[in-house]
């Protein structure tokens, strides 16, 4: 097998579906599978998603739901491409996006992941798609919306291309293409984190194992994003700063001293508790 598309679903049997379709729309020069992992969905769409496609998709039933990086390490333990690609449930794959991609890697082969370019609905890029490491004084940058000129802080990338080739940092968990070989050495998902920051963490593990992470922009998705997560905000608001704390302390901890230590945990904990905040404050409205 070539490659292994891995999808995570939880009750979204329409997007789930158009992503399966998007990508069984089109030939490819190589041998693929997908597998569906269900997290424990409480309606009718793995179900649905079985019946629909029948023998085409090897699907996999969550007895509950660990998170978006424990489902998707349940297909990978079965997952027999020489490369991965972990796939949003609510993404929309382009004609030639998975086959350019794959004859990079074919002829890249010190690229231990690559990603395209991700773009909304609305036609602009979903900046997650390109970014350097979070370190404390980007991530300072980025949370205030303070501008900076210093490439160094550019979390974003901003200064960088759409539509070019070129290495960086970090992708998007909504569309990562892994060589498996990569991910075997590395390790899969850090199941630590729920949901975010598992992206960020596995690419750099594999940048710390001497690979490079490449950004695809001459070929693109679309993500429908947030469409599979509107249901649950402030349990995801709480997931997404236990997962900056989480990437802080295991990647960054080590090498800053006590003092700037505390000062980020209780920064993470009090943005945390604003934005819980005003989430129930806008549900008043």
């Amino acid at each position: 097998m070539d490659l292994s598309v891995v999808i995570v679903n939880y009750q979204t049997f329409e997007l789930t579906k158009n992503t399966i379709n998007s990508i069984f729309e089109y030939s490819y020069p190589f041998s693929l599978e997908v597998i569906v992992v269900d997290n424990a969905s409480s309606d009718d769409s793995l179900s649905r998603l079985k019946d629909y496609f029948n023998e085409n998709v090897t699907f996999i039933a969550s007895k509950e739901n660990n998170g978006f990086a424990a489902g998707n390490n349940q297909a990978l333990k079965i997952a027999k491409g020489k490369y991965v690609l972990l796939l949003n449930s609510d993404t929309v794959v382009w004609e030639n996006t998975l086959e350019d991609i794959y004859n990079y890697m074919e002829e890249h082969q010190d690229v231990g992941a690559a990603g395209c370019r991700v773009v909304l609905e609305n036609g602009e890029l979903d900046k997650a798609c390109k970014r350097s490491f979070p370190n404390v004084k980007n991530s300072f940058f980025r949370l205030f919306h303070i501008p900076t000129n210093s490439k160094d802080d550019n979390y974003n990338l901003d200064d960088l291309p759409d539509d070019d080739v070129y290495e960086i940092d970090c992708l998007t968990g909504a569309f990562m293409f892994i060589r498996k070989e990569a991910l075997d050495e590395v390790g899969f998902l850090d199941e630590t984190f729920f949901m975010y920051g598992e992206d960020i963490d596995l690419c750099f593990r594999i940048k710390g194992a001497g690979w490079k992470i490449i950004y695809y922009g001459k070929s693109r998705i679309t993500h429908l994003k947030g469409a599979s997560s509107k249901k649950q905000k402030s349990k995801l608001i709480y997931e997404f700063y236990r997962a900056m704390y989480i990437y802080y302390k295991k990647h960054h901890a080590n090498d800053s001293s006590f003092i700037v230590n505390i000062v980020v945990y209780i920064g993470i904990f009090v943005l945390c508790i604003l934005k819980l905040f005003l989430n129930i404050f806008k549900k008043k409205d």
